[in-house]
């Protein structure tokens, strides 16, 4: 923890980004904000190392803070650079749910940076959302007032209960790559997808599959309607440059 809180003060911890995609047009719609640790001698330490460290401590406090002033301002910058209708997604935890100064620290970001509230959102899985369903309701519509949009990460893989996804403000559901991967394979897991698939469209939300890696999930995903997808077929994670460089070459037409 106290490495971690000194990556924390001098520049150790840092952002990456997964574009999101258009399943239908294949347009960068959107990233997902991953956080990663470098540890002196270019050491990576993965984040299924660190984030449950941060997450038993008061570290996950000013991380989480830290994570959505950065992702913010990023944004900020991109939509500066002419792709003002780009998203930007963060992970948020139990704790912080669970807290009191999340809206303010959200509002004061979003100030500060003159971020437009409605490009934000902010991931919750349905552990997380069902920890205690009350508090999160109050604190995720209190959000929704603001502009910002909720996802629900990994769904599929925990509670799906069917009664929350009718009282939570969501926006967007997350379909778990665990699901996803296999709908080429396993008809099991196809139906799966194809039935949140058409959830979400029945809700209005936003449907989204994580982990896509091949071009089979894709046209399986594309046929099926799926509105986003990210994974590994379109980009892993990287750097705000490297993102800057791929929008710069789709809008120029040099990458297809």
């Amino acid at each position: 923890a106290s490495d971690l809180r000194e990556a924390l003060r001098n520049d150790g911890l840092a952002l990456v980004y997964q574009p999101i995609f258009d399943a239908m047009t294949r347009e960068i719609v959107g990233v997902e904000a991953l956080l990663r640790w470098h540890r002196g001698n270019d050491e990576q330490i993965g984040p299924e190392e660190f984030i449950p460290v941060i997450e038993s401590t008061e570290l996950i406090h000013d991380v989480g803070s830290w994570v959505i002033d950065e992702a913010c301002h990023i944004c900020k910058q991109w939509h500066d650079a002419g792709y003002d209708s780009l998203l930007i997604s963060a992970n948020i935890s139990a704790i912080e749910l669970d807290q009191s100064q999340l809206l303010n620290h959200v509002e004061c970001a979003l100030e500060e940076t003159d971020l437009y509230p409605g490009t934000l959102e902010l991931e919750i899985t349905e552990s997380v959302l069902m920890q205690d369903a009350e508090a999160s309701l109050k604190t995720l519509q209190a959000l929704k007032e603001i502009g910002v949009k909720i996802a629900i990460d990994d769904f599929g893989t925990a509670y799906s209960s069917l009664n929350y996804l009718k009282r939570f403000p969501i926006d967007i559901i997350k379909i778990d790559k665990s699901i996803a991967n296999n709908v080429g394979q396993d008809l099991n897991s196809a139906t799966i997808v194809t039935t949140i698939i058409s959830l979400a469209h029945n809700l209005g939300v936003t449907s989204l599959a994580e982990g896509v890696e091949s071009k089979e999930q894709f046209d399986f995903l594309h046929d099926e309607k799926c509105d986003r997808a990210q994974g590994y077929l379109f980009s892993k994670p990287i750097s705000s440059e490297d993102l800057f460089y791929l929008l710069e070459q789709k809008k120029t037409g040099t990458l297809a």
